[in-house]
């Protein structure tokens, strides 16, 4: 017998999964650590409320997986399953959470502070090197303060950031559905086409999905503005809607678009669902983006300071839910977690 070939056992291949929410935020947080660090990677992502995702990646010992946009307290049993595989996990997020986990095999990088965005964070840690993207991101997280900082320290003209203002939003809203049929395009087909540019710019005049979702986008945004409030105060209004394709895909952008008209006033949106119970989108007042999170948490909900939302709210849940948000007391202490990174987290 012949001596045996030292060089015949290969390593074992590294699996890396990126996993996030399939809004602007997350697709262009995940755009920016790729083109950073190519490397195939299998995309785990979903629509806007497909929170736990996490739980679909089935990596293991020596696998990298990349975690932007998710709740950490929202898929914490699923990360700590990973990191008992033997998994290493990068996650950058900024999502209320009560404690990150310690442990060796995880680099966190959460900050709940309420002007911050997960794609920021990315640009952070990267040191700003496809900061383009990163306004993106902030533009369709609603932050157009945030956005438009980020914009100046690269110095994008006025036009440019009117551009990536509506490829983020219209990234954004393109995420709301029930499921990918409500949608123009599905989140994971819509990333690779994202993944291709450097500068999200040189995107748009090469790839005319983006004008295509906000001409959708457009239209339900047009038809959410005729309707009247259900509810208005002087500090906020809320707002309910039927159920149609069309309302189950504007919800946040109209959300959205409500803080922005009036930025010193709360608004929420609330949505019939096909089986009578309502999805909930909510927003702190601008001026003072504090609340969201913890409104919804009362509701089994979920969120940031600015903004947060309730998959699930019964009927007979409508009547609380609009005393309390007429009760919030709005950047006034509300107890919404801490302001700045989180216990535990590397930034």
């Amino acid at each position: 017998m012949g001596e045996p070939d030292s060089g015949s056992s290969a390593a074992p291949r590294v699996r890396r999964f990126d996993v996030c929410n399939g809004d602007a935020d997350g697709l262009c947080a995940v755009v920016q650590w790729r083109l950073h660090q190519p490397a195939d990677a299998v995309l785990v992502t979903g629509l806007k409320r497909e929170i736990e995702l996490l739980e679909r990646v089935p990596a293991g010992a020596g696998d990298e997986v990349l975690v932007c946009d998710l709740s950490m307290q929202r898929n914490r049993t699923a990360l700590l399953r990973l990191l008992e595989r033997g998994a290493r996990v990068r996650y950058f997020d900024h999502h209320a959470v009560d404690e990150v986990p310690r442990h060796p095999a995880l680099e966190a990088h959460i900050d709940l502070a309420s002007g911050v965005c997960t794609s920021a964070l990315v640009d952070r840690h990267l040191g700003g090197r496809f900061r383009a993207w990163a306004v993106v991101g902030a533009f369709g997280d609603n932050l157009g303060a945030l956005a438009l900082r980020l914009a100046a320290q690269i110095g994008l003209p006025a036009d440019a950031c009117e551009r990536l203002r509506r490829l983020g939003e219209a990234i954004n809203y393109n995420a709301y559905g029930d499921d990918e049929c409500d949608v123009h395009i599905a989140p994971a087909r819509l990333y690779p086409l994202l993944a291709r540019y450097r500068d999200p710019l040189v995107f748009l005049a090469h790839e005319s999905v983006a004008a295509e979702i906000d001409a959708l986008r457009r239209d339900d945004l047009a038809q959410a503005m005729r309707q009247r409030p259900h509810w208005e105060g002087a500090a906020g209004a809320v707002y309910l809607l039927p159920d149609a394709p069309w309302s189950r895909r504007v919800i946040g952008s109209f959300a959205n678009a409500l803080a922005l008209a009036e930025p010193r006033r709360a608004h929420a949106v609330a949505r019939h669902g096909a089986g009578g119970d309502m999805v909930v989108s909510v927003r702190a007042p601008i001026e003072t983006p504090e609340g969201a999170g913890e409104l919804c948490r009362r509701f089994g909900g979920a969120g940031r300071a600015a903004a947060g939302g309730i998959d699930r709210l019964t009927p007979n849940q409508l009547g609380r839910f609009v005393r309390e948000f007429a009760a919030m007391r709005w950047g006034k202490g509300a107890p919404d977690g801490a302001s700045g990174p989180a216990r535990g987290a590397r930034t």
